[in-house]
């Protein structure tokens, strides 16, 4: 649904945005790199399913490079995520090493980047929940958070507390 108007998110707290994605360097190597792809659809489903969730939201973008933005609560939680035993992750990333490994078939990445409060501003205009909006509560970008250099100029007083 579009939310009319102009709409931001105050930058008053820090959070995790996680880049991950693949590279079908080898397309004739199906059975390779499609469970990949099965791979993340089972982890992102499980932890949306989950109501105390550490992953607050996700965009998915396809194509020969793949890739998923996500954003985490802190990077305590992704790293836990990732090592949990008990997750969709743990197995996955064990099939992948014994499939594909290093044959070249298929390329992984990842990027992650601590965001802390007063270090980011963002604005969307007639736009459903997207990216950051869609991960947090978004508020009306008007008065001191009409420009990007205001919205970055309160999430800084916030930052140092005034």
């Amino acid at each position: 649904m579009i939310a009319p108007g102009k709409l931001t998110v105050p930058a008053d707290r820090s959070f995790v945005v996680f880049l991950i994605g693949m590279r079908v360097n080898r397309w004739w190597m199906v059975p390779l790199w499609l469970p990949v792809t099965f791979a993340m659809g089972r982890m992102l489903s499980e932890l949306m399913r989950r109501p105390d969730s550490p992953l607050l939201s996700f965009e998915n973008y396809l194509g020969r490079t793949t890739y998923c933005v996500q954003y985490w609560t802190s990077v305590d939680e992704l790293m836990a995520y990732a090592h949990d035993k008990e997750s969709a992750h743990v197995p996955a990333w064990q099939q992948w090493a014994r499939r594909i490994g290093l044959s070249g078939a298929v390329g992984i990445w990842h990027e992650t980047y601590v965001i802390e409060p007063g270090q980011y501003e963002c604005v969307y205009v007639n736009m459903p929940a997207f990216g950051l909006g869609k991960a947090l509560e978004r508020v009306p970008a008007d008065g001191p958070m009409a420009t990007a250099q205001k919205r970055m100029a309160a999430g800084q007083r916030a930052r140092v507390g005034g």
